[in-house]
């Protein structure tokens, strides 16, 4: 059938579970018209502005190493350390901090090399699935969204999609509309007269769920074909309450800023997910994929729903709130790499920054409410996960503490900045190795341009984040 793609559905009609009479639809190419979707990076070709970032980053790196293996460019500074006098209070304690992270980072690589990712469910198997798309002010992009969902191999006769239009001022129902219109068996739309929030939106598609599973799919993301039954396939352990997808850079090539977070989203989605997979405690499993069993959803929906900090209604976040009342629930929560969404990122400061205060805003409450439950956890589970935990957020007061010292130092000697500088050039190339190992693509670079950019411009976010919790808003683009 030229010009045409077939999808097999199912009527719906009976409630719950999902039974059906058989029928065939098919969806013309025209209404896949601009909807492409997105391959792996690594399968892409880069372009000259790949080509020049990263090897011009490159040369510094390795004129760095020279200098250090060759001219004993640290020398001063850790001459500097052994003696710092008054600042030992400073400096003790994040050498001491340093010392045991990396110990950990270790003993991370070891689980990390560890994990394996769970077996995609059958065809013959696979459960019934309801995908719950919230959208606010998304456009064209929930059209990508959507039928991306439709394009995934998985049984239409066990499918439904939720789209909801959390009040948008643009077009965005119109698409929604159009896409339910053609395929009133698949899609059902929901509306909502005002903007309500994201958790609003998702609570709406979770209650009307008829799957033994839901997922959860931001309207900005388009999911790979084979991304569904992937996610669905770590539920055949009974013990597994929610799954977390991994996330990949829709929009890479679209700046510099996409081009680093593609590198950063590897180590924050594969690398530090795979770890916590390992002993059955992602902290979060992120909106923009992921998949949750819906007896527990449902189990845990009131409280989410009705969740609170410092006396007002939490909207944002709403991705690692569910996650921590499913692990009080007492159920696992693991990683699927095969599982793997494309999403669109910031591409500007200003956007990033929105992103940034939202999720460190939710980290904050969230890191909270999960140290309340780890003692529910194994004790396996409950002893990496507090170790975990102690030494990130250490970061915060001994690496403040640390700058101080080092802006002071630098009044002194201002070749100190030279030195911390290139110190940052060697840590973020080992660690690079992560992201080079999963992608094997030569893109690491941006990771370490990362570090830098991060540095220069992002470390006032958490501590503005720590006074403005109360921010209800979406805080996206």
């Amino acid at each position: 059938m030229s010009g045409r793609r077939r999808i097999i559905y199912k009527r719906v009609i009976s409630d719950p579970p999902l039974m059906s009479e058989a029928s065939e639809i098919t969806i013309p190419d025209s209404d896949f018209e601009g909807v492409t979707f997105q391959t792996p990076a690594k399968e892409r070709q880069v372009d000259f502005f790949d080509r020049l970032a990263c090897g011009a980053t490159m040369a510094v790196v390795l004129v760095v190493f020279h200098a250090a293996l060759v001219n004993k460019l640290f020398h001063p500074l850790f001459f500097t350390l052994l003696h710092a006098g008054a600042w030992r209070a400073v400096v003790q304690p994040g050498f001491l901090w340093g010392l045991t992270g990396t110990i950990f980072l270790g003993f991370r690589t070891v689980l990390w090399l560890c994990y394996r990712p769970f077996p995609s469910a059958a065809h013959r198997n696979a459960p019934t699935l309801t995908v719950i798309i919230p959208a606010y002010n998304e456009g064209e992009m929930v059209k990508k969204s959507i039928y991306s969902v439709l394009e995934a191999d998985y049984p239409q006769d066990r499918l439904e999609v939720f789209v909801v239009d959390d009040g948008s001022s643009d077009d965005t129902w119109q698409y929604i509309f159009e896409a339910a219109r053609a395929y009133p068996h698949l899609i059902t739309p929901i509306r909502f007269a005002k903007n309500r929030g994201k958790r609003a939106g998702l609570e709406e598609g979770f209650r009307r769920a008829r799957g033994e599973l839901v997922v959860t799919l931001d309207s900005d993301s388009v999911v790979e074909r084979g991304s569904l039954l992937a996610m669905t396939g770590p539920f055949a352990n009974p013990k597994v309450g929610a799954v977390a997808g991994k996330v990949l850079v829709y929009n890479r090539i679209q700046g510099l800023i996409p081009r680093m977070l593609h590198v950063r989203y590897v180590l924050s989605f594969d690398f530090l997910r795979a770890v916590q997979s390992t002993y059955g405690t992602v902290y979060c499993c992120p909106g923009a994929l992921s998949a949750y069993r819906t007896s527990v959803v449902r189990q845990v929906l009131p409280q989410w729903i009705n969740q609170s900090f410092l006396g007002r209604p939490c909207t944002y976040g709403e991705d690692r709130a569910m996650t921590n009342f499913i692990l009080s629930a007492g159920y696992d929560t693991v990683f699927q790499r095969t599982g793997r969404v494309h999403t669109i990122v910031p591409w500007t400061y200003h956007k990033l920054c929105k992103m940034y205060l939202r999720w460190d805003r939710s980290y904050v409450r969230e890191v909270i409410h999960f140290m309340r439950i780890v003692w529910k956890r194994s004790p396996w589970s409950m002893l990496v996960s507090l170790t975990d935990m102690l030494i990130a957020n250490l970061r915060f007061p001994v690496g403040w503490a640390s700058l101080v010292f080092l802006a002071v130092l630098s009044v002194h000697h201002p070749a100190t900045l030279i030195r911390f500088f290139s110190a940052m050039a060697i840590f973020s190339t080992l660690n690079m190795f992560y992201y080079w190992y999963t992608e094997r693509s030569w893109l690491f670079p941006y990771g370490i341009i990362y570090s830098y950019f991060s540095f220069l411009t992002l470390l006032w976010i958490f501590p503005y984040a720590l006074f403005t919790l109360k921010v209800r808003t979406w805080g996206t683009r």
